[in-house]
């Protein structure tokens, strides 16, 4: 069965690999911008099949994060879930106040109808399966509570479902477009089941769940407040801050370094904005909760491998 799409930037030359990349990102996925955390040169690899109403991407790259806007998501006319399963690396992914960080063994769904951020920190080479929304809303799943979250893959249907995304990848090219469509709608029906499963828990995981969900929520409330700290959410929140921390220790990321990481986004977000160049660098840091300017172009290097400068020129 012929159906695949290879896209490489390996004959590109240097200079042309980074905007060829973003470029495809756009392309392939509805109008994703694409950021390469400043780097001069890029390399990745991207490998697109279809069985029946699913696509699957196999994605290789370095370190890279892509932003779905609401301008962006308000404008598209297609409708689809996408998964995110990695081989190697990690993926984490932001959507609806929700963040779910991924690793190999697991997967995560999100919904292209609004927006998202995806961000690959270390190399990755991850599959990426994007199934039609309205066949899952069609058997009644009420899919919204169900996004921007790890469903599963260590055990249960989510691992039946993640092995059988992985084979029918791997296989595709030796199927009839027959078989090629029934395996699409296999792995339709797997996933339905795999977010019925995750919708009917009600265990001390999805408790904690829960408790994430509240802190993310107060986190972006009053992400612009210098005085928001881990004291201050306790405080709000009724609990201890030993209780702040241990919902967060199944991730990789603190609950100090998600309320950065969300501050340097929406300084990031305004500063692609042509429409804020009149502000300052230092009157948007300052506007979204850092108090120290040279702190601030530290962190923002740290995180996107450019001075906010730099990226904001880039980003025009």
């Amino acid at each position: 069965m012929d159906t695949t799409l290879l896209l490489s930037t390996d004959d590109l030359p240097p200079s042309e690999r980074t905007p060829a990349w973003q470029g495809w990102m756009h392309q392939l996925f509805g109008g994703l911008q694409s950021d390469v955390y400043g780097a001069s040169s890029f390399e990745g690899h991207v490998h697109v099949a279809r069985a029946g109403e699913v696509v699957l991407t196999r994605l290789e790259a370095q370190r890279h994060r892509v932003l779905r806007s609401p301008q962006l998501a308000r404008a598209s006319d297609s409708a689809c879930l996408k998964i995110v399963a990695p081989w190697l690396g990690t993926a984490v992914v932001e959507q609806m106040g929700r963040q779910a960080w991924v690793r190999p063994g697991a997967w995560a769904i999100y919904d292209t109808t609004g927006s998202y951020e995806i961000t690959n920190p270390e190399q990755a080479l991850h599959l990426i399966v994007m199934l039609p929304k309205q066949r899952l809303q069609e058997r009644g799943l009420h899919l919204s509570p169900l996004m921007g979250r790890q469903v599963g893959g260590s055990h249960g249907i989510s691992r039946v479902a993640l092995e059988a995304m992985r084979n029918t990848f791997q296989e595709l090219p030796t199927m009839s477009a027959e078989a090629a469509c029934g395996a699409g709608e296999m792995l339709l029906e797997l996933v339905r089941l795999s977010l019925q499963e995750l919708a009917g828990q009600h265990t001390a995981t999805s408790q904690q769940q829960a408790l994430k969900d509240r802190i993310r929520a107060h986190v972006e409330q009053h992400l612009r407040d210098p005085a928001l700290s881990i004291e201050q959410i306790a405080q709000a929140l009724n609990c201890s801050k030993r209780h702040l921390h241990n919902a967060f220790a199944d991730e990789a990321d603190t609950l100090a370094h998600h309320i950065l990481r969300r501050r340097l986004q929406a300084c990031m977000r305004e500063l692609r904005q042509p429409a804020l160049d009149q502000r300052t660098i230092t009157e948007i840091a300052f506007s979204w909760g850092f108090s120290n300017g040279a702190y601030f172009s530290r962190v923002f290097r740290d995180h996107t491998g450019l001075s906010p400068s730099d990226y904001r020129h880039a980003s025009r």
